[in-house]
């Protein structure tokens, strides 16, 4: 075993456990690092607060999008494609822990990440903040403390060599994914896989609620993601028909129909109304602009 200490890093040591292979890797704002991770106190005993090997995937996280351990960015920018290295790191690098380790248990438990914190302000996220939900979060929280990680670095990929998902993408990113999504879905629509056509549609209307979520309601900017926003919402509910789905698409049509109450004698939109068939007509309305009256088929 060799050990080392990281240069211009204070508080950190480093024992490398398992030699790995290659250069040290050139992280840019967008990379993708995957690797497994173990978290231990820095006791006689060492115990293990998390180990990602029992959740039984790997960890992923994008560099440059304010993940809440930078540390980590710092450590796994040491390690070589195979290398398993331990590191110490002192009580400063490690006060987010808690927070972090918080968002992942949530989430391998199949739960809300940010369950809790929803609809609050003010006092209410301080007293979330000092209450994780999980004792021993709760007591790293109250006493910052050192601790060890021992991580295993799988790859470092380029943003250009994997896709990548909707939070991670930048504004130029979502719009130029969404035109690319819509064909997707219409695509998977003429070959009726309507589970998979809705989920295209599905993600594309996230990337620009995402975007509308960053402009004022009702403004120009606002309306023009809007536009988009329609008609793949419309082809959306069509999917959702073909599957049987006919209160998610009762819902969605509604919130339409009320959002844009006093434009729809201008722009009539065709019934969708559930058929016994299941499939598809070849006059089917599957919107494929803005303009709810086109067709595609």
């Amino acid at each position: 075993m060799e050990e080392t200490y990281l240069l211009n890093v204070e508080g950190v040591k480093k024992k490398i456990l398992h030699g790995g292979q290659g250069e040290l890797p050139k992280l840019q704002d967008g990379s993708k690092i995957t690797f497994h991770f173990q978290t231990l106190k820095d006791d006689f005993e060492r115990t293990v607060i998390d180990d990602s090997r029992e959740a039984g995937i790997p960890m992923e996280i994008i560099v440059g999008k304010m993940f809440k351990l930078e540390i980590w960015e710092t450590l796994l920018s040491s390690m070589r494609a195979g290398e398993v290295a331990e590191f110490w790191c002192d009580a400063i690098h490690t006060g987010m822990y808690a927070l972090v380790s918080r968002g992942m248990r949530r989430i391998a438990e199949g739960r809300d990440p940010l369950e809790g914190q929803k609809h609050r302000c003010g006092m209410g996220n301080m007293f979330d903040y000092h209450s994780t939900g999980y004792d021993d979060l709760d007591e790293l929280q109250r006493t910052p403390q050192p601790l060890i990680f021992i991580m295993e670095l799988f790859r470092v990929e380029d943003p250009s060599a994997y896709k990548r998902d909707t939070w991670a993408m930048s504004k130029e990113e979502k719009l130029a994914a969404v035109p690319v999504l819509h064909s997707e879905g219409n695509r998977l629509v003429l070959r009726k896989e309507f589970g998979q056509a809705a989920a295209k549609y599905q993600e594309a209307v996230i990337c620009l609620r995402n975007l509308q979520a960053k402009e004022k309601p009702w403004e120009d900017g606002w309306l023009k993601l809007e536009s988009l926003v329609t008609p793949l919402v419309l082809n959306y509910c069509q999917c959702q028909l073909e599957l049987g789905e006919y209160y998610e698409v009762l819902e969605h049509t509604t919130e339409l129909l009320q959002k844009h109450n006093g434009t729809c004698a201008l722009h009539p939109t065709p019934l969708l109304c559930p058929r016994p068939s299941g499939t598809l007509s070849s006059g089917s309305p599957i919107y494929d602009n803005a303009h709810p009256t086109s067709l595609c088929l």
